[in-house]
């Protein structure tokens, strides 16, 4: 039996995820607006506003697995499974990223047949952005059969590296469509939800997410920090440029978690280790971002929960810090970040460390100047900050230890995070294992869903441990 645009085993991955995600909610991310005849055939400016969104909702649901593993967060309940390393099914995470992917080969297809070369790039893009995360938690997963017409609910694993070229592959050519010539149909800026239809924007998204995959592959003998700082020449300038979306369904997702906390649904409670790195205890200088995150606690100052030992209060009693209804990320309408300049002068930080000493420590300080000036901090908070002795160390006294420390903050609750934590061994300052932890050191890996396990049991690689190192982190 063949099937346009589904093939049986995204089918059968919706089944369990039916209506679960906001692309199947009514309203501008009804891709089938009103007419039943369009299910097969959806329009495909509405494929771009549901692509774009879940692409951004889909790094929300990532980075809510993986800001636990770098105690960004951390449980209010003793023995959380995200917090001790417990190998928590991830089955709506998969789910959500394999259809989004298939909303964007939809989204493809209609595009060749169109000549709408503008969202084929977009698509491009996106597809190469949701298989990364999946790479990235992971390892293998099933990539070039898990589209395949028919019905193959038992799709092959493609080895992790394989997909990671893919993606690589996907950016240049999204990045080629992007500059073709007179497309037929033009990217809509109403449904481009990151961009605004902006190609200028989009190509420059293309080449910030070549310069995140390509300096993941630092612990390898073939990184190439000179290709890392050819891409990112062309990503962004400035703030203005970030991957984001600001208009959503109903709440922004981070402002949903602060105010379920508010209203007693316990959610988004930070971690011990995170509060002490920002509020003077780990690093000996006060970050003025902290109070743009969270609240006092009712004790006047900022504690954190330790990961794994749950909280000390009642819960309701203010004793620990959370994410604001009033924070950056976590206020009504709150931005969802998907990549960053922020992000980028890190990057250029690290690649340029071992031949550019001088432009790696002024990269340093443009990455916390950037992110400071995206959540607000006042210009003379930020120049006080900025030149502590703690933080403007010097060209000579600059190491890769301060680099990470920064990103770490300035990469909150991005699944991004997880990578450099791995790249990095943890070694970040008074990182410790979470009180009770399953496994004898960090974790470096997800394990693969029941979704997979239960249904395609042949096929999914064997996992040792939760401590296995991915490909890249060796």
């Amino acid at each position: 039996m063949k099937r346009t645009f589904l093939s049986i085993y995204t089918l059968a991955l919706a089944a369990g995820l039916f209506c679960a995600l906001p692309a199947c909610k009514k309203g501008y991310l009804d891709i089938n607006q009103t007419d039943p005849n369009l299910t097969q055939r959806p329009p495909i400016n509405g494929l771009l506003v549901a692509t774009t969104y879940q692409s951004a909702i889909n790094v929300y649901s990532t980075g809510y697995i993986t800001s636990y593993y770098v105690q960004q967060l951390a449980s209010p309940n003793t023995g959380s499974g995200s917090d001790i390393y417990d190998d928590v099914d991830r089955s709506a995470n998969w789910r959500a990223v394999y259809l989004n992917v298939t909303d964007i080969r939809q989204m493809k297809q209609l595009a060749v047949s169109q000549r709408a070369y503008e969202h084929l790039g977009v698509a491009d893009i996106l597809e190469a952005l949701n298989m990364s995360m999946v790479i990235d938690l992971y390892g293998d997963a099933p990539y070039k059969e898990a589209w395949s017409e028919g019905e193959n609910l038992r799709p092959a694993y493609d080895g992790a590296k394989a997909i990671y070229d893919s993606c690589l592959s996907l950016i240049d050519q999204g990045i080629a469509a992007l500059n073709l010539p007179d497309p037929l149909v033009a990217l809509d800026p109403v449904n481009d939800l990151v961009h605004g239809g902006n190609k200028a924007a989009w190509i420059k998204t293309a080449y910030a997410l070549k310069a995140r995959l390509l300096n993941r592959k630092s612990k390898l003998p073939d990184y190439d920090p000179a290709a890392v700082l050819a891409a990112l020449e062309l990503a962004y300038d400035s703030n203005a440029d970030d991957a984001q979306i600001t208009r959503f369904e109903s709440l922004s997702p981070w402002n949903s978690v602060a105010k379920n906390n508010a209203s007693g649904t316990l959610d988004g409670w930070l971690s011990a280790t995170f509060v002490n790195a920002l509020n003077g205890t780990t690093y000996g200088v006060a970050d003025p971002r902290l109070p743009l995150i969270t609240d006092l606690t009712r004790f006047g100052d900022y504690r954190g929960t330790v990961n794994g030992v749950g909280r000390t209060g009642s819960g309701t009693d203010n004793s620990q810090c959370a994410l604001s209804v009033n924070g950056f990320y976590s206020r009504g309408g709150a931005p969802l970040l998907m990549l960053t300049y922020a992000e980028m002068k890190f990057i250029e930080s690290e690649a340029s460390f071992a031949a550019n000493k001088a432009g790696s420590y002024q990269a340093y300080l443009d990455g916390i100047a950037a992110h400071m000036d995206k959540l607000g901090v006042a210009p003379a908070a930020k120049q006080a900050y900025v030149s502590n002795p703690v933080v403007a160390v010097g060209q000579a006294a600059f190491t890769k230890d301060l680099l990470f420390k920064e990103k770490y903050v300035a990469t909150f609750l991005q699944p991004e995070t997880w990578t450099d934590a791995r790249r990095y061994d943890y070694k970040y300052k008074n990182f410790q294992l979470p009180q009770g932890a399953l496994l004898n050191t960090f974790i470096r890996r997800v394990g693969y869903p029941t979704s997979e396990t239960s249904r395609n049991p042949e096929n999914v690689p064997p996992v040792g441990s939760l401590t296995d190192h991915l490909w890249w982190d060796k």
